[in-house]
């Protein structure tokens, strides 16, 4: 294992973040999707549902899918079986944030 200082480990530290869908240009409808129970930072369970992508690098991304998401999702493939791609717009932070889903094909 390579020797660093606590100064340079600090420098070079990124807190482990799940992104969300809405960081997406495009999403595929055949996408895999997965739930998971996940700890807060008060070591509280939650349950979560996330895709996963390799980022440009080669390494696995995790990217959150909001209910609300998934909610408007199953309203649009009701109307449209056969969309295959689609994204999501994200506005406002926090508890007022609000998703839009936007079918591209």
């Amino acid at each position: 294992m390579e020797k660093s200082t606590i100064g340079e480990h600090a420098k070079a530290y990124e807190p482990k973040q799940m992104k969300n869908i809405s960081d997406l240009e495009v999403v595929s409808v055949q996408q895999v999707i997965k739930e998971e129970v996940k700890l807060d930072k008060d070591g509280e369970p939650y349950e979560v549902t996330f895709i996963v992508l390799p980022d440009l690098e080669g390494k696995n991304e995790e990217y959150r899918v909001p209910n609300s998401v998934l909610a408007q999702l199953k309203t649009m493939l009701k109307e449209k079986e056969d969309m295959k791609t689609f994204k999501v717009i994200r506005e406002g932070e926090g508890l007022n944030t609000k998703y839009t889903v936007v079918p591209l094909e």
